[in-house]
């Protein structure tokens, strides 16, 4: 049995049964390249696909690095068929490429803002969706919660991940007036209280200080999650890879949430007249244009032959650029060598 063969088997049930047994595109839970790189000083990248037409150049990028690559669907509940069609879209891509390197897909981060019962009803429903859908790693958006409402969303939402054992990421919620650490600390002690164990608790570039990141109180994150066993995610790049990214690995990150530059990137694919149809929807619903048309993009022009290029070569590029800043460079063959192993696979 070759490596690859050996990696397919860890894939997720859910994952096998959207792309087919026959599938040769190593779609993972990202607590499988946890376990390979726990002692790696890397994060995993995870970049949103704003475009589909992206996806050439974020999976080239990924294979000239030898890097294992996250890719997220921003909405993933934007419409009842949103998830499927995202998955499919980058499984037909990484088909056409034969790309052979790991990958995970992230759902989200989807904004939970409510405790009201018909609400949490309705996401949960939408959570069992995008499992179906074939995502690994579902993210859920708690800053407009408290830290006890945040527990009483994720503990009524977490069913369609526990039941298949996939992945959760939970962000950290409202701050209180201990501030980043107590409310992540009271997060993390009340989903433990009630089994219910995140992969990763997120915190934004936002919450670590205007200007430079307090790279210290990242580090002590870092280590309240470890505690418990969760990895940290830093999210919501405002800029492209800033100086401080590599800082976020020093400091400990696990993965990087890096949509900075590729919302605009994506958007300057369309022409003018497009382009401004999505500015002013998004300024209407407060939300910035690049991430909008990840919802819109459907019901746009299909982009021209060079339009595409332009956008495959400057996604490439980008994308480039981050897996080198987070330390990714040559982890999918260790990651693939490691997994392989007979020990690798620990549960």
């Amino acid at each position: 049995m070759s490596v690859l063969d050996k990696v397919l088997t860890l894939r997720p049930g859910n994952v096998v049964a959207r792309v087919g047994p026959g599938s040769r595109v190593p779609l993972l839970d990202p607590r499988e390249l946890l376990r390979a790189l726990e002692s790696v000083p890397a994060a995993l990248p995870c970049l949103p696909v704003l475009a589909k037409g992206s996806l050439p150049g974020l999976l080239r990028a990924a294979r000239a690095e030898d890097a294992v690559l996250g890719l997220a669907c921003p909405h993933p509940l934007a419409d009842r068929g949103a998830a499927e069609r995202f998955v499919m879209a980058v499984h037909a891509a990484a088909v056409e490429a034969e790309h052979t390197r790991p990958l995970f897909l992230q759902a989200g981060p989807v904004r939970v803002s409510s405790t009201d019962a018909d609400v949490l009803d309705g996401l949960k429903d939408g959570l069992f969706r995008v499992v179906d859908a074939g995502f690994a790693l579902v993210s859920l958006e708690l800053s407009r919660l408290t830290s006890y409402e945040a527990v009483e969303a994720v503990t009524a939402l977490v069913a369609p991940l526990t039941e298949r054992e996939l992945s959760l990421e939970v962000s950290a919620p409202q701050l209180s007036s201990g501030g980043l650490l107590d409310a992540c600390g009271t997060l993390l002690e009340g989903l433990s209280q009630w089994k219910v164990p995140p992969r990763f608790l997120r915190v934004t570039e936002a919450q670590l200080g205007d200007g430079d990141p307090d790279v210290e109180l990242l580090r002590q994150v870092v280590e309240l999650a470890g505690a418990r066993g969760v990895a940290v995610t830093v999210g919501d790049l405002l800029e492209g890879a800033p100086r401080g990214l590599s800082s976020y690995v020093a400091a400990g990150a696990r993965k990087v949430d890096c949509g900075g530059p590729f919302g605009p990137l994506a958007l300057r694919a369309w022409p003018a007249g497009d382009r401004a149809q999505v500015v002013a929807k998004a300024q209407a619903a407060g939300m910035p244009a690049g991430e909008l048309l990840s919802m819109l993009e459907e019901g746009l022009p299909p982009l021209t032959p060079g339009a595409r290029e332009t956008l495959e070569a400057l996604s490439f590029a980008e994308a480039t650029e981050v897996i080198a800043a987070l330390g990714a460079r040559r982890t999918a063959s260790s990651t693939m060598a490691f997994l392989a192993k007979p020990a690798g696979d620990l549960g």
